[in-house]
């Protein structure tokens, strides 16, 4: 998935898997996975997609700043 903000491409499969979060099991309405991953030039995204009924139902990309991503390191790996 692609996504640019503000100028930037944010593209999952080009980016730097640095870890990710399972809640629920597979196929659950309200599961769902995130992933934080880094960018070429070293920017941090989440990566989130789910169920019908979860957080991300939609598939969604979101910026990162460092200090966030190292937030999310810390509670989820």
């Amino acid at each position: 998935m692609q996504k640019v903000i503000n100028k930037t491409v944010y593209d999952t499969d080009t980016a730097t898997k640095i870890g990710a979060k399972c809640v629920g099991e597979f196929g659950q309405p309200d599961g769902y996975e995130e992933q934080l991953l880094m960018t070429e030039g070293g920017l941090f995204f989440i990566y989130g997609v789910g169920g019908p009924q979860s957080i991300y139902a939609e598939p969604t990309i979101k910026r990162a700043s460092k200090m966030s991503a190292d937030e999310w390191k810390a509670q989820n790996m």
